[in-house]
């Protein structure tokens, strides 16, 4: 089935690269008009162009930094400024640098809150306030097994997670009723650019990093971006126009 998001405009942070560029490329596919989010202009413009060329529909880039409420409420307002309004949101832009409590700076902390938690935040805000006006839309943020117990070395990263889960379940309760919904993805672990440059800086090859995670999940493989991006495809579209507030585990079950 195609078209699930036809004609639809997504609005998706982090774009540029690894899951979010893949949720970009599955929502593009299935119709929708795409804003392009990052801070890497080269990489983003890729993005959009190749969406332009490959599937017919819109897509622009926007290059702006989600960790002030400045670059989110200009995100939003510049989105709805070339496409008219906002059907969805994709809270995907994170950083995950590693750090036990111990280890962590404030600078640190302030760093991967300012991204994980203040961009999610206030593009939210700044969406919704267009979805009051256009009657209605879907959120999607991006979370992480992490966020409900988090691992030693990714506590800053952990915590942020659990406050977007909240956020999540604030927004999908008090907006339910304006028909705005809001969703979380419980995402496991993606074979997706960063996480392989990460490890690989660390020491770790690929293939030693996936023989690695397949003892680990109990499906026994690493999951994709696709596999991130047609969940959050079935969050956007009307077909889930009944669901509000879930958290969908897509992590091959990780999260047990």
């Amino acid at each position: 089935m195609t078209g699930r998001l036809q004609g639809k405009v997504i609005v998706i942070t982090g774009a540029t690269k690894g899951i979010g560029k893949g949720i970009a490329y599955i929502c593009a596919k299935e119709g929708a008009n795409v804003v392009v989010n990052g801070r890497n202009k080269e990489a983003g413009e890729i993005v959009a162009g190749e969406i332009n060329q490959k599937y017919g529909t819109e897509a622009i880039f926007i290059q702006k930094d989600i960790s002030s409420e400045t670059g989110c409420r200009e995100l939003i307002e510049q989105s709805v400024a070339h496409f008219g309004r906002i059907d969805g949101l994709v809270n995907n832009a994170g950083i995950f640098p590693r750090g036990t409590i111990l280890e962590t700076t404030e600078e640190l902390f302030d760093t991967i809150f300012d991204v994980n938690m203040k961009g999610p935040f206030f593009c939210s805000k700044y969406a919704i306030n267009e979805m009051l006006q256009s009657g209605g839309g879907s959120i999607v943020q991006i979370g992480s097994t992490n966020a409900y117990s988090g691992m030693e070395n990714l506590v800053a990263y952990s915590c942020s997670k659990g406050a977007m889960r909240t956020l999540n379940k604030s927004i999908a309760s008090h907006y339910a009723k304006h028909k705005i919904r809001s969703n979380w993805i419980t995402v496991g672990w993606v074979a997706s650019e960063g996480e392989i440059e990460l490890h690989e800086s660390m020491g770790t090859s690929e293939e030693e990093l996936k023989k690695w995670a397949e003892s680990v999940i109990p499906t026994g493989e690493m999951q994709t971006e696709e596999d991130m991006a047609y969940g959050v495809v079935y969050l956007l579209a009307d077909e889930s126009k009944q669901v509000t507030g879930t958290e969908l585990h897509i992590n091959g079950g990780l999260s047990l």
